[in-house]
């Protein structure tokens, strides 16, 4: 019997891979890599063999898609940022019987769900900036799915969390469940950027206050009270991929009967206007 040993909302912001070299950016996210690497080794303490990453920079505009690969392996540049990530070679095992139940589970379940081997089919930077500081030994199976979601519901994505758990149950694996986005997602408008010093500031103190607000609601446990804010809170502060990768994550968990007080790894910090965190959401 498997289990998911470890659930986390996680940030896979560029600058991380910045913050690693020479320049003016040097150090400047080593909290946020520091929080990866403890999520990590705390999922490998708990016999992690496999991550499954919800990933939102991976778009999709009909149906859901788990990328299953069997093995990924490639030169990575991003087309949203090439001056940020660029020429990131990766190499990982990927997990393709896990990927292929997740799919028929959630199709079960009336969400029309397709799972990918195709070796053509490369990962996205919010799967390969976590796995950079998560799987350096390239150790643990890597399955992806897409979470920038532009015509789902909230509702079909706890479905597809709900199909996770069932798969990886009645699988052989420990794994570990990444959603991988941001809080607030409102990026400062291209001619703010630079007056505004957009790589370390928010652009909304809403926004930051609602971060920080959903924040306290995780950490005090009141997932139910947080739930009745997502589908709003979502829309107005632009959660990056409509915060599909999050409605995963909660369905997987068990929605709202999940009562676990989560840990902040880290600090909250803001990225490019937009809202960013590390925090473990326990599962016993």
């Amino acid at each position: 019997m498997g289990r998911i040993v470890l659930a986390a909302k996680i940030t896979h912001v560029p600058t991380m891979l910045l913050s690693e070299r020479p320049g003016k950016l040097y150090g400047c996210r080593q909290q946020a890599i520091d929080g990866h690497k403890e999520i990590a080794r705390r999922g490998r303490a708990n016999k992690a063999d496999t991550i499954i990453v919800l990933d939102t920079h991976w778009l999709v505009n009909a149906g859901y898609h788990i990328n299953a690969g069997s093995y990924f392996k490639g030169t990575y540049t991003s087309h949203e940022f090439p001056q940020f990530i660029q020429n990131m070679d990766y190499e990982y095992c990927g997990n393709s019987d896990l990927g292929n139940a997740i799919a028929r589970k959630a199709m079960k379940k009336g969400v029309h769900t397709e799972s990918h081997n195709i070796e053509s089919l490369t990962l996205e930077y919010g799967t390969l900036v976590p796995m950079h500081y998560m799987n350096p030994e390239r150790d643990l199976k890597v399955v992806s799915i897409a979470a920038m979601c532009t015509v789902h519901s909230h509702e079909s994505s706890r479905k597809l969390g709900e199909a996770i758990a069932e798969a990886v149950k009645e699988s052989d694996n420990n794994v570990m469940l990444l959603a991988s986005g941001s809080l607030s997602h409102k990026m400062w408008a291209n001619e703010d950027y630079e007056a505004n010093n957009g790589t370390f500031t928010i652009s909304s103190e809403f926004n930051r206050q609602m971060d920080l607000h959903v924040l306290d609601l995780w950490k005090k446990g009141e997932h139910k009270t947080f739930l009745k804010l997502l589908p709003e809170y979502a829309e107005r502060c632009s959660g990056e991929g409509n915060m599909h990768d999050t409605a995963m994550l909660y369905g997987a968990i068990g929605w709202d009967k999940y009562q676990n007080r989560c840990e902040q790894i880290g600090e909250y910090f803001p990225s490019s206007g937009t809202g960013q965190v590390n925090v473990i959401f326990p599962v016993s």
